[in-house]
């Protein structure tokens, strides 16, 4: 359904361009997903604008949706196409934010969307076993390969399909400045600083030290990105969600062997 590689564009950048989806199909990328909690109406833009690559939410909000009108909207689309990708979101951006488990496990006992069809963000233990208890599987995000590994433990027989950011670029101090720059946000985020901090990043690194950056960003040319991305895999990724800070989509495509 998904695809080994995928590609994940934020909605900020992608609602204008929906169309563009289109060619990351015929390239041979088996999913997108939309992120950044976006609005459900941009996944039947892009459903209409596709025609067998899969369009994933990365993530629903659980504090910005109601489980009730999403499950509307998915039953509303009733495409097999459609993978509903639903997260807790972040203290520092969710002014409702409390009890983030008990939020998002109340969200799922109200939500009418098929197990399947589901996938939970998810980067701690505790959010990871609900995923394999409740759903499809789990959709971890800016994580290092050791976490995939990690996951795919507790996940068992379930869908593993990290987010992997990326920048095509060989001069490793300009990919890292570009990484830098775009993730300097998720520097103050904690969900992601205390995911960090669990393999054994330090206090300077989590402000996004070349060894974080390194850790979390596959930098270089087409063919050592691959090689990075094809590592989430030997790790136990089923897929792996490609977002690239300076597109190339294409080159990455012919470097991962995808059909063109």
């Amino acid at each position: 359904m998904l695809g080994t590689f995928g590609v994940w564009g934020s909605h900020f950048e992608w609602a204008s361009k929906i169309d563009e989806i289109a060619r990351l199909e015929e390239l041979g990328y088996g999913t997108f997903w939309i992120g950044t909690s976006p609005d459900i109406a941009l996944v039947g833009q892009a459903l209409d604008a596709t025609s067998s690559i899969t369009i994933a939410t990365g993530i629903t909000n659980v504090w910005q949706t109601e489980p009730e009108q999403v499950s509307a909207e998915f039953h509303r689309l009733a495409s097999d196409r459609f993978l509903l990708g639903v997260g807790v979101g972040h203290r520092q951006l969710d002014q409702a934010y409390e009890k983030p488990y008990a939020k998002l496990v109340g969200y799922l006992d109200r939500l009418d969307v098929p197990a399947d069809r589901l996938v939970l963000a998810a980067l701690g233990p505790r959010v990871l076993r609900l995923a394999a208890d409740r759903t499809a599987g789990a959709h971890p995000y800016l994580v290092p390969v050791e976490h995939t590994a990690e996951a795919r433990r507790a996940l068992g027989d379930k869908l593993l399909a990290p987010e992997v950011t990326v920048v095509v670029e060989e001069d490793p101090e300009a990919a890292r400045a570009i990484a830098r720059e775009q993730l300097a946000l998720y520097f103050t985020l904690t969900n992601y600083v205390d995911n960090w901090r669990r393999y054994g990043f330090s206090e300077q690194d989590v402000k996004g030290s070349d060894r974080l950056i390194d850790a979390l960003v596959a930098h270089g040319s087409p063919d050592q990105v691959a090689a990075k991305l094809h590592a989430h895999v030997e790790a136990g990724a089923d897929h792996v969600a490609v977002q690239s800070l300076n597109g190339h989509y294409a080159e990455l495509a012919g470097a991962l062997g995808l059909r063109r």
